[in-house]
């Protein structure tokens, strides 16, 4: 079963790319390859209850099990040792990846309190796009009574796409709403 991020690629992505950017091949337009979730938790280095609950929510938004990620260094200014748990990340490839597309575009992104579209200016200059929110409350599987903690997440979304340009316009094609330029 084709997803709605799938359908509207298909039909209205590559027409518009391939003409924009006068491509000759099928598979030189510009495609999401996977979507990268990270929630930094280093306020959960000594607690293991606010970590397995963060891990939880996370989860349940990606709709599959993050990965801890551990402190490469150690910190001092920052109390953090070499080895603990500093963060949690999922990488969503394939279906999982065009569902929490989907999901974030028409469900979570509108749910924003005076939100005027997101940043046109956070591409990394080799096609991929950081997205950042600051509470996990937006998504609709988020109990908001059993929140103990309002955490912010960043989200990379890689592409095939060669230029910033390009993985706008893709990205414009799947529905992300980018804000308009400050004339």
């Amino acid at each position: 079963m084709a997803t709605r991020i799938k359908e509207r690629y298909l039909a209205e992505a590559v027409p518009a790319l391939t003409q924009k950017f006068g491509y000759t091949n099928p598979m030189q337009v510009p495609r999401l390859v996977k979507i990268v979730i990270n929630m930094g938790l280093g306020d959960c280095k000594d607690n293991a209850k606010a970590l397995e609950l963060a891990l939880s929510e996370l989860a349940a938004i990606a709709g599959q099990k993050p990965m801890v990620t551990k402190a490469k260094k150690s910190i001092a200014n920052f109390k953090v040792r070499e080895g603990q748990n500093v963060g949690a990340k999922v990488t969503l490839r394939g279906a999982r990846m065009e569902e929490f597309m989907d999901k974030l575009v028409s469900v979570a992104l509108p749910r924003v309190r005076d939100f005027h579209g997101v940043s046109p200016n956070a591409f990394d200059g080799r096609g991929n796009y950081a997205l950042g929110i600051q509470e996990q409350l937006l998504f609709p599987e988020i109990d908001y009574d059993k929140v103990e903690k309002i955490r912010g997440m960043e989200m990379i979304f890689v592409t095939t796409a060669q230029t910033d340009e390009e993985c706008r316009e893709l990205l414009a094609a799947l529905g992300m709403p980018f804000a308009k330029a400050q004339e």
